[in-house]
């Protein structure tokens, strides 16, 4: 595996956004795990929400006196080509479960189980890719966590059948929601525990208007026009093809109306060049159509500026974990119109920090109330924002890893 190279972080900083109080009470949280050490365990360390969050979470595990680590599994083009399959059958997708994917599956998790010194207090496996690791250990000696990231509440009957008996073998399982725990994971200790944002990190941090203004010129967005946007991967779980038919919709009505399809292409995600591709042929010859990643220059800044610009944020997944652009839109008062699946409707409140949807029909209808009534998507914007301060912040975050591990 390789060691993640950790920048440093300050807990004492985030009071400012969650007041001492809140400060003081993690703080108490973590006196009885001082010095325990801690590894997280996931498939990259870039692109994603899992590595997102770990960026953040592992310096503020360390800063409170944990010793935290962050290790990244080895594997071969075919090892994520069969990991992504399994990801996309343990959302639901239609796709068989052969030999040969479970062989390749199974061979690289044993390798990357022979990795020295996985000995420490707490072990977190992050999603499938690295969760049969803990089924070869030939010792273990502290508590095994593994975390699950993505929506199961209506599985592939043969991935999900296939990989219980491994994920059995933690000490407990941690859920974005409680629909997720299908019926034989029951049996474990489990947690529910919704992933966060850091309000301090460069993508969520106040901006400069001027630096905004200035990206949206890089980039060839018209400031003065009407911004849709959408940040995720390009996937089918994100439906990018359907944002684009939403966009079709509303421009017909706002003739000016611009679509942002913001992505990052991760090592774990072979199917994003595939997706990109088809939904490069179906955006066809429209300019005021963006697609927009890493690979041209957009970064954490630029994520930023892009979602601040937007007057209203699209999240028309079909199956969504969590979805922390969501979170990341209502932090900055950007009111968001998303699918009503998996942990979206944890962040949205029909009616009151944006719209849940069920159809590119509803999704544009919902997208153009907002283009029209500026007052009202105004306050939405504002009371997203205080719904993620309450429930979706790292720090609280970090709370409940303390509480989990205290209990553990």
């Amino acid at each position: 595996m390789n060691h993640v190279s950790i920048s440093k972080a300050s807990l004492d900083e985030y009071a400012q956004v969650v007041g001492e109080a809140e400060i003081e009470e993690i703080k108490g949280f973590a006196e009885g795990l001082v010095g325990k050490s801690v590894c997280h365990i996931n498939s990259t360390s870039f692109g994603g929400g899992v590595a997102e969050i770990l960026h953040r979470m592992v310096p503020l595990m360390r800063d409170v006196g944990l010793n935290a680590e962050w290790r990244v599994i080895e594997g071969s083009d075919d090892f994520f080509r069969v990991t992504k399959a399994f990801h996309n059958g343990l959302q639901g997708m239609n796709i068989p479960l052969t030999g040969d994917m479970r062989r390749t599956y199974l061979s690289l998790n044993k390798k990357n189980a022979e990795e020295p010194n996985l000995d420490h207090d707490f072990v977190v496996v992050h999603d499938c890719q690295p969760a049969a690791i803990v089924n070869y250990l030939q010792i273990r000696r502290g508590k095994w966590v593994w975390r699950c990231h993505i929506d199961l509440s209506h599985p592939n009957q043969q991935f999900i059948e296939f990989i219980t008996p491994f994920i059995l073998k933690y000490d407990s399982l941690i859920f974005t929601m409680e629909r997720f725990v299908q019926k034989p994971l029951k049996l474990a200790k489990t947690f529910i525990v919704p992933p966060s944002i850091d309000p301090l990190s460069v993508k969520n941090k106040p901006l400069p208007q001027s630096l905004i203004l200035s990206i949206l010129d890089k980039y060839d967005v018209k400031a003065e026009n009407p911004i849709i946007t959408q940040v995720a991967r390009f996937d089918p779980w994100k439906d990018p093809l359907g944002v684009i038919d939403v966009y079709r919709m509303v421009k017909k009505k706002v003739a000016d109306v611009q679509l942002l399809l913001i992505a990052s292409m991760a090592k774990d995600d072979p199917e994003g060049w595939i997706y990109y591709e088809k939904t490069a042929r179906h955006a066809e010859e429209d300019y005021d159509i963006h697609l927009l990643s890493d690979l041209n220059g957009v970064g954490n800044v630029e994520v930023n500026a892009f979602q601040r610009a937007s007057d209203v944020v699209l999240q028309k997944s079909i199956r969504e974990g969590f979805g922390l652009s969501v979170t990341e839109a209502l932090w900055k008062g950007v009111p968001v119109v998303g699918g009503n699946v998996g942990g979206i409707p944890l962040q949205i409140i029909n009616g009151e920090t944006g719209f849940l949807i069920g159809s590119v029909e509803e999704a544009a209808e919902k997208t153009l109330y907002l283009l029209e009534h500026l007052h009202e998507a105004k306050e939405m914007g504002r009371k997203g924002r205080e719904h993620v301060l309450k429930n979706f912040l790292i720090t609280r975050h970090l709370k409940d890893y303390l509480r989990l591990f205290s209990s553990i």
